[in-house]
């Protein structure tokens, strides 16, 4: 012999161990697996860019909701009192809806619309106090309902935001569209 003493049935007991370590760590792998093309999400958005608690990341969350076209988002930026004003050209008027109507038609926006491209650029003018803001900012928005359907459209909005607090978030309770159609 070789000096080592073998006991019958051990190789078929180390297998059996080995092929139990070995599914037991595959069904572990596909438990813990992080999938790239998933990522999990950011429970933390006061150390994300969308951050409703500053100016710039109210407009880095409406960018956002727009962007993955998700109203969950976009609701939580606008007041219970929100307004929304345009003006129709044709009749010389300026149209008001409230924030259902808001909610609805940007639901039906974003439900439509294949892809929505929103770019913020320079802010025309701002007037700020502690818990109120007015912000007027220039953007280009870009909706494709599909490849061959697709407005551009390049515009003013007028913003008014408010907090109670300091502590805490923005939110929109009237966006003038000053854009000309």
């Amino acid at each position: 012999m070789d000096g080592h003493t073998r006991v019958p049935g051990t190789q078929r007991v180390n297998r059996l161990a080995m092929s139990t370590i070995l599914v037991a760590l595959l069904g572990l792998s596909t438990v813990s697996c992080i999938n790239p093309f998933a990522p999990g999400w950011d429970l933390s958005p006061s150390e994300s860019t969308c951050d409703p608690n500053t100016i710039e990341g109210i407009f880095q969350c409406f960018q956002a909701s727009y962007t993955f076209r998700d109203t969950t988002v976009y609701g939580q930026l606008l007041a219970h009192d929100f307004v929304f004003i345009y003006r129709n050209y044709d009749l010389g008027i300026d149209v008001t809806w409230g924030r259902d109507d808001e909610m609805r038609s940007t639901y039906g926006l974003f439900r439509n619309a294949q892809k929505l491209d929103l770019i913020w650029n320079n802010i025309i003018s701002t007037s700020a106090e502690s818990t109120n803001v007015n912000v007027v900012r220039s953007f280009n928005l870009t909706l494709v309902f599909n490849p061959s359907d697709i407005e551009r459209i390049d515009g003013m909005a007028n913003l008014t935001l408010q907090r109670n607090r300091v502590t805490d978030p923005w939110r929109i309770v009237r966006w003038r569209d000053e854009s000309n159609f």
